[in-house]
């Protein structure tokens, strides 16, 4: 059975979009007019590392079984599709245009599933004992999710590593840490089988080459547990959100290994939270796990990119899990540091850009 799904955001969604393709269905992708343009003349191209070759696969979408089209947020009716993923960065959802279609998919009760660090609230909501409203100050614009049932909405954990190269088309996509997108069960078990369906269809796919059939990493795997994903949390914690610095930003293999007693405390007190929350400690990745792919990872995190380039909104984890900690008896004096580092830096570029406007 093929599906329709509806992916918004070309950068990131082109990674899971390569994936699902192979199993023949339909994606049209949200993006900006110039990627549009470019992905419906000449597809999109993702790099792909596999171990044991010297260079990556190239995944053409233009040669994969399914069809993928791409056009702007608006005229598009979320009730034409199956299946909703949301693969732009957490403050994009405020922004004209992208927060109408965003309120259309919400009051359209279509199955939703987020690709972000920053988890949507109506998914927060759906862990028990929290207050909810205190969590508001963490998100962008937390009025853009007013809409969902956090019955129709569910989390993927974004693992996989991908930049789009600097000096290429925007259509291309190079992944740089190839590991599993890990995404939990709907509430509802129709829903949840469209995703079973893909993971299905993910696993058996092959790649064609001159020495034959070959399997590809990246996969989709879904998880009947809903804290899984929140595994992300630790590592965004222990490494992206230590990328930033005072005066600059560094890479995130320096984040984590500069000093590894830090990083091993940030991370093990963030899994420790989703422990308390509900998460068995089967469903985290353990420092260990983590501090290995963390060497690969030699360029700093897209917050601390964001934030070096001006951005006046990044994703907000960080505050995120120090607002939860709170709400449990808890904190963590290098969180709070991150947290006020964070909050300073946006500080100042948004007065920055004020001030620009008003000039």
């Amino acid at each position: 059975m093929s599906f329709n799904i509806l992916l918004m955001g070309a950068s990131y969604g082109s990674l899971l979009a390569s994936k699902i393709l192979f199993g023949g269905h339909r994606i049209h992708l949200v993006c900006l007019p110039a990627e549009a343009d470019l992905i419906n003349a000449e597809g999109f191209r993702v790099r792909l590392p596999v171990r044991g070759r010297k260079d990556p696969v190239v995944l053409d979408s233009r040669e994969l079984p399914g069809k993928v089209t791409a056009g702007p947020a608006a005229g598009v009716n979320p009730s034409d599709y199956d299946l909703v993923g949301l693969c732009m960065q957490e403050p994009q959802y405020r922004a004209a245009g992208v927060r109408e279609l965003l309120d259309a998919v919400a009051k359209s009760r279509v199955p939703c599933m987020s690709i972000m660090n920053m988890p949507p609230l109506p998914y927060i909501k759906r862990i028990p004992g929290l207050d909810y409203d205190a969590l508001k100050p963490a998100y962008s614009d937390p009025t853009v999710w007013d809409n969902f049932d956090p019955k129709c909405i569910t989390l993927n954990s974004p693992d996989p590593q991908a930049i789009r190269p600097p000096d290429e088309p925007v259509n291309v996509l190079m992944v740089t840490l190839p590991t599993n997108f890990k995404v939990a069960r709907f509430e509802d078990e129709k829903s949840t089988a469209i995703l079973r369906q893909l993971e299905k269809d993910i696993e058996g796919a092959r790649y064609e080459t001159p020495e034959g059939p070959i399997e590809l990493p990246v996969k989709l795997k879904v998880h009947d547990s809903i804290f899984v994903p929140l595994a992300k949390w630790a590592m965004l914690l222990a490494g992206n959100y230590r990328c930033i610095m005072k005066d600059g930003i560094r890479t995130a293999q320096e984040a984590v290994h500069s000093d590894i007693e830090t990083s091993r405390s940030v991370y093990n007190f963030v899994n420790d939270l989703c422990v308390k929350l509900g998460a068995n400690p089967n469903d985290l990745v353990p420092f260990e796990k983590y501090a290995a792919a963390a060497q690969s990872l030699v360029r700093p995190a897209s917050a601390a990119r964001a934030l070096s380039n001006g951005a006046a909104y990044i994703e907000r984890p960080d505050l995120l899990v120090q607002l939860i900690a709170r709400q449990k008896g808890l904190r963590d004096p290098v969180i709070d540091e991150i947290v006020s580092l964070v909050n300073s830096r946006v500080e100042a570029n948004r007065k920055k850009a004020a001030q620009g406007s008003g000039s």
